[in-house]
């Protein structure tokens, strides 16, 4: 495989591809084919949010609260959608992703230690996503869990290569394991036989039922921003449609809202089906306890029938694949963006599964490597959070597209208590 720079990700505009985006931009096309263009990075970054450590936690909150903690899953989806809207946009104002913009701004001590904080997330993000692959493959073909673990690994490398062609491609097949990830949920949703009036009071009603639904609030919650995605979307945009104009430039931005807003708004519904059926499935029968995903997948088999199993497995091992890849491109704008380096994105890729495989040839219990992981996780959300929403209230460097007063204070709230969240879930988990 050839090296490729890293930032390339982030352009897709070669081609068709930016011709169809500047006729967009020029008025030339309308509707759903002005907007096509655009569509991509999200659907991209919207992975992390369906990734395998979301499972758990949702089925976890479905099984025990039946349809009560809806209401949480559509708050956590607002917020994604405001914070990855911020990193589109940095992107597209400065021409640089996040990382970039830390080292231009930031001195170089303070770059590095952001650098190698972040590298030590990407690792642990890259854990849990490398686990959920494995574990899709093990529950769906009986695979050995080390072998299954060596699958991933040569899948993995098979999405990446699409690089090669040009971020298209990759974000059309990303896309594809999205929508795979979608359906699996969507059979699951309909044969858990769901109580329409429990969905509708669980997603207007903001309730708690003692201190074990606050601490699964608080997971969903908590778990809300990713700080890889955060880095990644703001490269995803950042040469993919260059704006001539500030002008241009705040054209380009309300195209990838509406990108944001779908792509974000999928991930949302998928999240929200993962509790719905665990509601409708486990919680009408008492079975209070079911979380484990090995657990899950086996009691859907005997529960539902009608293959159900096969269709939690699907999707497991779709948002595993789709999740690690996008994990380990995330690592290549970290490396180059914070210390302007680079590596063979096939040596980046085989260094972050290594600690995966290694978990899985020892024996280590993949859903306690999976939650150990989300402890690590959380210690580097501030480090993305905190610069982000700092760069895009600065006029000077966002021009025309610096966030507005009421923007600023909504994105500080939100930082805010998602870093607050992750620290009570942090004391949480290792008390």
């Amino acid at each position: 495989m050839s090296e490729r720079d890293p930032a390339e990700i982030a352009l897709p505009g070669e081609g068709r591809v930016a011709d169809a985006a500047q006729q967009s931009l020029a008025g030339g096309r309308s509707g759903l084919w002005a907007v096509l263009p655009f569509l991509g990075p999200a659907f991209v970054a919207s992975v992390a949010y369906v990734d395998p450590g979301n499972f758990a936690t949702n089925i976890a909150a479905g099984s025990q609260f039946g349809y009560m903690l809806l209401w949480v899953i559509l708050a956590s989806n607002l917020m994604a959608m405001l914070i990855q809207a911020m990193s589109a946009k940095l992107g597209i104002a400065t021409g640089m992703n996040l990382p970039e913009v830390c080292r231009a701004r930031y001195s170089k001590p303070v770059a590095r230690g952001l650098w190698v904080q972040a590298e030590v997330i990407a690792m642990a993000t890259d854990l849990a996503e490398f686990l959920g692959a494995a574990l899709g493959f093990h529950l769906l073909f009986g695979i050995p869990l080390f072998w299954a673990g060596v699958l991933t690994g040569v899948f993995s490398f098979g999405i990446l290569h699409l690089q090669e062609r040009g971020a298209r491609p990759l974000e059309i097949v990303i896309s594809v394991l999205v929508g795979v990830i979608l359906v699996g949920f969507a059979v699951q949703f309909v044969l858990s036989d769901p109580s329409a009036s429990g969905i509708a009071e669980g997603l207007v009603t903001p309730r708690f039922d003692g201190a074990e639904s606050l601490l699964l609030a608080t997971g969903i919650l908590g778990a809300t921003v990713m700080p890889h995605v955060i880095y990644l979307h703001s490269a995803l945009t950042q040469r993919r449609v260059v704006g001539r104009s500030e002008d241009e430039k705040r054209r380009i931005f309300r195209f990838e809202q509406v990108d944001v807003v779908i792509a974000m708004g999928i991930a949302g519904v998928i999240n929200m089906t993962m509790l719905i059926m665990a509601a409708g499935i486990f919680h009408r029968r008492g079975l209070t306890g079911v979380s484990d995903i090995d657990d899950v997948f086996h009691r859907l088999g005997d529960l539902v029938g009608s293959h159900a199993q096969y269709a939690f497995g699907a999707a497991l091992l779709a948002s595993g694949l789709s999740s690690s890849s996008v994990g380990t491109l995330a690592g290549q704008v970290v490396m180059q963006g914070f210390i302007d380096r680079k590596v063979p994105i096939w040596l980046r890729r085989g260094l972050t599964m290594a600690p995966a495989l290694l978990v899985l040839a020892v024996g280590i219990n993949p859903s306690r490597a999976l939650v150990i992981s989300q402890v690590i996780l959380s210690f580097g959300i501030p480090f993305a959070l905190i610069p982000l929403v700092l760069f895009c209230r600065d006029r000077g460097l966002m021009g025309g597209l610096v966030n507005r007063r009421t923007t600023t204070i909504a994105a500080t709230v939100v930082a805010t208590l998602i870093v607050v969240l992750n620290a009570v879930l942090l004391v949480q988990t290792l008390g």
